[in-house]
């Protein structure tokens, strides 16, 4: 996967944004890239800082770029810019103090297009990254929500599951009705779900997965009843209208999703019950719980969260993620531009 994903980023030269210069973790994969010369790190931070930082270490760094906010010749032009696309929601000193801040202004830099993608996270929270890819970047058009995916590999086992994709495992909470303030609902749960669904089945074909996409539940084909089964039911439905170009069913469970056997005596004639590689879970407690397991217990391992449904590439890492992860999160990353 990474070969490919390497051989993309040699045919087309980008540039990443670190949003926590720093940080050990970013300064060991910002070398390493420069060493590898397929992709360009930008750290963000003040430059004595982080160079103490990577001499500390024994990073290689000299000659990548270092923008610091606080010197950063750009600054009025950006919080110009700001103000602008925050539409009286922010004044100017807002702006300004908030493009003080890491993940404001990496995330300006990707809007202002002096670079191509955004990895941040090491030090900030899910949220905190996020939150200026929303209010700055925007959802792509056709998007009503932004939405994650795991890309989860192993070397072994049934050869069809060696690489697979979850979402959303880390954004949405739960799914419920948009209602205005006559009480008319203006984007349904179910339709939130289903474009998490179709979302999450390009981002497995971008890793070279051929999506085949199952909307997980404990209710396969109306077997249960209750909890998320209406949820997932009516998603699948949706999901097939919004892209009948991918392979989507559901509601099954996960054993009727993998197990030829199975998915074939409890959704019998299904493409996807059985060998589905692409799973869609209706609740955040049940993706991240999934996820994990497939991780700890099943040998994978997890690259992401991938978000979805952005206007530009800007991913969230692990606060616990190591030099290893980062790296791979960048080329990531930065591939999907």
């Amino acid at each position: 996967m990474f070969e490919n994903l390497i051989q993309i980023l040699k045919d087309n030269p980008r540039k990443i944004v670190f949003t926590e210069g720093p940080d050990a973790r970013i300064l060991e994969a910002a070398a390493r890239l420069k060493k590898e010369g397929f992709l360009t790190p930008i750290l963000v931070g003040n430059v004595e800082e982080v160079k103490a930082a990577a001499s500390k270490g024994g990073f290689d760094i000299d000659g990548l770029e270092i923008l610091d906010p606080a010197t950063y010749p750009g600054m009025d032009e950006m919080v110009e810019k700001m103000v602008e696309l925050r539409k009286g929601k922010m004044s100017a000193e807002d702006c300004r103090a908030a493009l003080s801040k890491g993940n404001y202004f990496g995330t300006m830099l990707v809007k202002m297009g002096k670079a191509d993608s955004l990895l941040g996270g090491a030090t900030y929270s899910t949220a905190d990254t996020v939150r200026p890819a929303l209010q700055l970047i925007k959802t792509k058009p056709g998007a009503h929500l932004v939405s994650s995916a795991f890309i989860l590999v192993r070397e072994t086992g049934d050869e069809a599951l060696k690489k697979i994709c979850m979402g959303d495992c880390a954004i949405n909470i739960s799914y419920e009705d948009n209602v205005d303030k006559e009480g008319n609902v203006t984007l349904s749960a179910a339709q939130k779900l289903a474009e998490v669904a179709v979302e999450t089945a390009k981002t497995a074909k971008a890793f070279g997965i051929d999506p085949k996409v199952a909307m997980l539940s404990f209710s396969t084909k109306g077997s249960g009843k209750g909890g998320t089964v209406a949820l997932s039911a009516e998603a699948t439905k949706l999901a097939k209208e919004m892209a009948p170009e991918f392979a989507i069913d559901g509601e099954m469970q996960f054993d009727a999703a993998v197990s030829p056997t199975v998915g074939q005596l409890k959704f019998p004639g299904s493409k996807v019950a059985g060998y589905a590689n692409t799973f869609i879970f209706p609740l955040i407690e049940a993706g991240n719980i999934g996820y994990k397991i497939a991780q700890r217990l099943g040998g994978y391992d997890a690259y992401g969260p991938i978000l979805q449904g952005l206007n530009a590439p800007i991913n969230d890492l692990s606060r616990g993620c190591n030099a290893d992860e980062v790296y791979s999160m960048a080329i990531i990353t930065a591939a999907l531009v």
